[in-house]
């Protein structure tokens, strides 16, 4: 099996050497260049073809969230890159707006080296994914109406196109619940699942499952707290 292709995007040396240094000695991934600015990462990325760009959000000249609209604009195929977001846990603006720029994960830069290298995993076999603090600051800020960031995840699209069944797997997307929890749950086999699950996202217009948690919560199909 292929490895893992990485491109690290930071505009602090020691950190990107510390990130590689924790990701060559995994069998599975390979770091395939190094960017300090969002126009470099943009530009490696499309003569490189990461699986994986890790990507910091402030950086010099074109920064971290303009970095992932370009290369999510330049990914209309399947099988793009995906961009795992690192970014600081005061910071909801941030965190929307690299939703919405297309971002696949978020990572806080405070987690552990496994985390990372999980993380990349993750993103690299197509899911999405949140850090646990941000999980809790994405249904804190829905459960606060005024402080709602603005406008929709992926294009306008309405519930109604969904069948009951895939309204379900919604919501259990939404509660953090993994394929294989689904169908436990739902009594499914974990492809019928899979199945379910892209068709939500080809429906609703989104990326990932990130994307899909912020949308039920935005759309009030599932509830902080409910």
């Amino acid at each position: 099996m292929n490895p893992i292709r990485v491109l690290l995007a930071d505009d602090h040396h020691l950190v990107r050497t510390g990130f590689r240094v924790i990701l060559e000695i995994e069998d599975d991934i390979e770091v395939v260049g190094e960017a300090a600015d969002g126009e470099r990462a943009v530009g490696m990325t499309r003569a490189l073809r990461p699986d994986v760009v890790l990507m910091d959000v402030e950086m010099p000249g074109v920064d971290g969230l303009e970095a992932t609209r370009r290369i999510s604009a330049d990914a209309d195929e399947p099988g793009g890159p995906a961009v795992l977001m690192l970014t600081t846990f005061d910071r909801d603006d941030y965190l929307f707006a690299a939703l919405r720029a297309g971002a696949s994960g978020f990572l806080l830069k405070n987690g552990t080296p496994e985390a990372l290298v999980d993380a990349i995993r993750v993103v690299a076999r197509g899911d999405g994914l949140l850090a646990p603090e941000l999980t809790r600051r994405v249904i804190a800020t829905f459960a606060r109406p005024g402080d709602r960031p603005g406008g929709d995840v992926g294009p306008a699209a309405t519930l109604d196109s969904l069948t009951p069944r895939e309204r379900e797997v919604l919501v259990l997307v939404a509660g953090g619940a993994s394929n294989a929890e689904i169908a436990a749950g739902l009594h499914l086999g974990e492809a019928t699942v899979k199945s379910h699950v892209s068709r939500v996202l080809a429906k609703l217009g989104l990326r990932d499952r990130v994307q899909a948690v912020v949308f039920a919560y935005e759309h009030g199909v599932v509830r902080p707290g409910g």
